[in-house]
């Protein structure tokens, strides 16, 4: 088992329904990589995403984390290696009827034996890693989209999880709010050594931030590059992968 690879994909097909998604992906994430999974509409990013962290079952293929198949793995060892993942979805996934702190808070709850005073103190700390310091008590409808993105981050690290996988975090933000939340991203994986996993169509997010990555194409239905995002403009053979990545040149 290779140490520095932190996710190992191979020979992945993914049916949603009747329908084939995508067939014969294989690439690898290494530790510390901010990886992006690019594409175009329809190539199925979002559902390789979640196949990733363990929402859907591959219909063939692996998905490798340390050398171990979290879907072959027993009830006990998929908790463990759930509560190594942070996930943050588009909107952030509130619950509306909590305040930011009592989102927070809920994955400590549920997995640490903390008691409430170190909690409330750990979600403070989480809050303000994300900028959010003194809106513990605010409700979701009470603050903006991108607030509620960052409140959505801090609940993904609140047990300083090993991978993070995002799904398009900048999907409904202005230029500026979408720049500050790629930098907090960067932030983050740098101080706590995440790795991070990405789906995001925005160009700017993709050179900025990306390490590594795969590119997915709706026609052939598989991956037709892998590596920086850069490496894919300078050197890939393929007309689609150019066309996605100088959009607006």
């Amino acid at each position: 088992m290779n140490r520095d690879v932190a996710i190992d994909v191979r020979q992945l097909t993914l049916i949603y329904g009747s329908n084939l998604i995508q067939s014969d992906l294989n690439f690898q994430v290494r530790r510390g990589d901010v990886f992006v999974i690019m594409g175009g509409s329809g190539c199925g990013k979002s559902t390789l995403l979640k196949h990733m962290f363990g929402l859907y079952q591959p219909a063939a293929g692996e998905i490798l984390f340390d050398g171990h198949s979290y879907f072959t793995a027993s009830s006990v060892q998929q908790s463990a290696m759930r509560q190594r993942w942070g996930v943050t979805y588009q909107g952030g996934a509130l619950f509306s009827d909590k305040t930011l702190a009592e989102n927070v808070a809920m994955p400590l709850e549920e997995y640490t034996t903390l008691n409430r005073r170190d909690i409330a103190d750990m979600v403070c700390y989480k809050l303000a890693l994300v900028g959010l310091a003194g809106f513990e008590h605010f409700y979701p409808a009470q603050i903006s989209g991108g607030m509620c993105k960052r409140a959505g981050l801090a609940r993904a690290i609140a047990l300083d999880p090993d991978i993070l996988f995002f799904d398009e975090p900048s999907a409904g933000l202005d230029p500026l709010s979408a720049r500050r939340l790629d930098d907090l991203i960067l932030q983050l994986g740098h101080s706590t050594g995440a790795t991070v996993v990405i789906v995001t169509h925005e160009l700017a997010s993709i050179f900025a931030i990306g390490s590594n990555g795969v590119f997915l194409d709706a026609t052939t239905k598989t991956q037709l590059a892998t590596g920086s995002p850069r490496h894919m403009l300078d050197h890939s053979e393929h007309a689609r992968v150019k066309e996605f990545l100088t959009r607006g040149e």
